[in-house]
């Protein structure tokens, strides 16, 4: 699977997706920390990545956009340190979802929900 975690997210999560054999990209390695959201999900389109965020806009910027879409994990729950992250990132993708395309997963403490967009 091909990931991009945008600037809340840690380095380490992006490393751990690595061991486990995805693609995975954070903005911070291209020098993108500044990259609004919405070139954020151009360039997540553009790759076929999956977003990693904590950013709430995300999933209204998949709500309204048409045509091609890329998915989003977005991540609520109170702990952001790398190794919680890690630990519900495991949990969902040991059962992804066929696939994230059109999709906002949202990463809870104890569950996971997911929302998907018709194309």
């Amino acid at each position: 699977m091909r990931f991009l975690a945008d600037m809340g997210i840690s380095l380490r999560v992006v490393e751990w997706l690595r061991q486990k054999g995805h693609d995975a990209k954070h903005l911070r390695e291209e020098n993108l920390q500044r990259l609004p959201n919405g070139e954020i999900f151009k360039k997540a389109v553009q790759e076929n990545r999956v977003i990693l965020t904590f950013d709430l806009d995300f999933g209204e910027i998949v709500a309204l956009s048409k045509g091609n879409r890329a998915g989003v994990i977005l991540f609520r729950i109170q702990n952001a340190r790398a190794d919680h992250v890690i630990d519900r990132l495991e949990v969902l993708l040991r059962e992804p979802p066929a696939s994230f395309a059109n999709r906002v997963v949202i990463v809870e403490e104890a569950r996971y929900r997911t929302r998907q967009f018709p194309d």
